[in-house]
């Protein structure tokens, strides 16, 4: 029989953000991250699409139970793909790995592009320091598209439901990456 786990490329790869056990840095590959806009929230989602050139390092962690449907709750508006083949990770055990994407079409897209939240990629790139260190962050910011999409920086009061303190680093950190990539943060 195998364990359900389920590969983390957002905030899940923050521990601070989750209580699931036994979690272990992986690789996806054929998938890529990017920024997806719907009139399902205000705000964008971060999310993985296929895409055969790309890899993306992340975490897996065991489902506790089999039962889902709790993690199915936080990520609201995704779907779970099945993706066990396309991850390599330092299991021996037989596990069944899922990810958690929004493919293209599934919810009407807004008028324009919906804000990314500082507070939610605060939590993601600190979950990204800590497991894979700067180079790994920066390839965070490498390796996801749709940059172009405004950010608010909500971190003085943050909307995201789970957002944590960061280190004067871990914030410098942050920004000086969106400066390097252009981006528009709305202050």
């Amino acid at each position: 029989m195998t364990v359900p786990h389920f590969f983390g490329y957002g905030s899940l790869v923050n521990r601070a953000t989750h209580t699931y056990t036994d979690a272990h840095p992986a690789r996806l590959s054929g998938w890529r991250r990017t920024w997806r806009h719907t009139d399902l929230r205000p705000v964008a989602y971060l999310t993985a699409i296929p895409d055969p050139q790309a890899e993306i390092d992340g975490l897996i962690a065991h489902v506790p139970g089999g039962d889902w449907a709790a993690l199915d709750a936080r990520e609201d508006g995704y779907d779970r793909a099945p993706v066990t083949p396309a991850v390599r990770h330092p299991r021996p055990d037989p596990i069944e790995i899922a990810v958690y994407t929004v493919p293209e079409g599934k919810h009407p897209r807004p008028l324009r592009e919906q804000p990314i939240l500082l507070s939610y990629l605060d939590v993601v790139v600190q979950g990204y320091l800590r497991e894979f260190g700067e180079e790994g962050a920066e390839a965070f910011f490498r390796t996801t598209s749709g940059w172009s999409a405004p950010i608010v920086d909500d971190r003085a009061a943050p909307r995201y439901p789970r957002a944590q303190n960061l280190s004067r680093g871990e914030r410098a950190f942050v920004d000086d990456q969106l400066r390097a990539l252009g981006a528009h943060v709305l202050r």
